[in-house]
């Protein structure tokens, strides 16, 4: 079976957090510290950060670099960080 672009970019970020991947329901990514969910569709933006409400980690959405724009944009005003596709932090969160 092919991976998608979302499994491939949330498989990486998972690995360099020492974690796994959860592709079931809720966040694609969760540590003691954080919760990471993955959108690669600039139209789902809002639906990835609904993904994460409830938790009290830091939050992020993780997207491709062509989408940190978009994503940054999104989650203005709001806790949740921006990571791109590498894993490198491009909005930091709050708690």
């Amino acid at each position: 079976m092919t991976k998608t672009k979302h499994d491939i970019i949330a498989e990486k970020i998972a690995k360099k957090l020492r974690t796994e991947y959860n592709p079931a329901e809720g966040p694609d990514i969760k540590t003691k510290r954080e919760v990471d969910e993955v959108e690669v569709d600039k139209n789902k933006l809002k639906e990835g950060m609904s993904q994460l409400k409830g938790y009290r980690h830091l939050k992020y959405i993780v997207v491709p670099k062509e989408l940190v724009p978009e994503a940054k944009e999104a989650t203005e005003g709001t806790k949740i960080g921006v990571k791109d596709e590498r894993g490198i932090i491009r909005k930091p969160s709050r708690k």
